[in-house]
């Protein structure tokens, strides 16, 4: 560094945030268009149910080691329905088909979580 010449200090990152703080509130107060002066992103999340059928619905159910009784519980529908979907008199519509696609997706973490909502009837 030459003689006499002083270091310039980078901003840190809480500067930087503060700084881009100000001015995205300058830019409101100035009714400037926000979408022109800063970059904005959509996301549309992917909640398309799957189908589901006999087989996948009991799949779903023995990866959990539930009787029918206990997933219709765990879903919040009743045994005959759950009964229905494995018989295939129905199938299973909305919610349940998006907990069955995250049951399906990572069975561990819903066992566990099906483990801490049981509660043993009588142990009092």
């Amino acid at each position: 560094m030459a003689k006499g010449r002083k270091k310039r200090a980078v901003p840190g990152v809480g500067e930087r945030i503060v700084g881009r703080l100000k001015q995205f509130a300058e830019a409101l107060e100035t009714s400037d268009t926000i979408p022109e002066r800063y970059t904005r992103r959509t996301i549309k999340l992917n909640l398309e149910p799957t189908p589901y059928n006999p087989k996948r619905v009991k799949e779903a159910r023995e990866l959990l080691n539930a009787s029918q009784a206990i997933f219709s519980q765990f879903l919040g529908v009743s045994i005959s329905a759950v009964r229905d979907w494995e018989q295939d008199v129905k199938s299973p519509r909305g919610i349940a088909c998006r907990i069955i696609d995250e049951i399906l997706r990572d069975p561990e973490y819903w066992r566990m979580r099906l483990k801490e909502l049981a509660t043993p009837v009588g142990s009092e």
